[in-house]
């Protein structure tokens, strides 16, 4: 954790590089920091995933009305006061990406940040952790 999932409407796609968009999204989340100035989000932890809903409906469908909902999934323990401020960030990087697409386009963005407190069952297993826990 933390995962990043994006759900947005297929007629998003043709307008924008969402490829760039995750990766923009994830150096984001990498770059957050906590008020001692550590790295809140492990490298190897970090993931951004975005999928395009199968079937929607935007508003009163009287236009090509386009949407894009982002869930930043953490694990529980760090202050009020990162979460704002990764949720901020992550926001800030979505309207500078489409910042040129908002001129001439109606889109809606929803940014959640949600913590998983009180988890029943949370299990991982990753060949990537160890990869960036070398230089730490």
């Amino acid at each position: 954790m933390p995962h990043l999932v994006i759900l947005y409407t297929p007629n998003i796609e043709p307008k924008t590089d969402l490829t760039a968009l995750c990766r923009a999204l994830a150096d984001t989340m990498l770059s957050v920091r906590d008020e001692a100035g550590k790295q809140v989000f492990p490298t190897g932890g970090t993931r951004v995933l975005a999928y395009p809903a199968a079937h929607y409906a935007v508003a009163d469908g009287r236009g090509d009305y386009a949407f894009m909902y982002l869930n930043l999934r953490m694990a529980a323990g760090r202050s009020d006061a990162v979460k704002q401020a990764a949720g901020d960030a992550l926001l800030q990087t979505v309207k500078a990406h489409f910042a040129p697409i908002f001129e001439r386009e109606l889109i809606g963005i929803t940014v959640n940040v949600d913590e998983s407190p009180g988890q029943v069952y949370d299990a991982k297993h990753s060949t990537l952790h160890p990869l960036f826990n070398k230089a730490a």
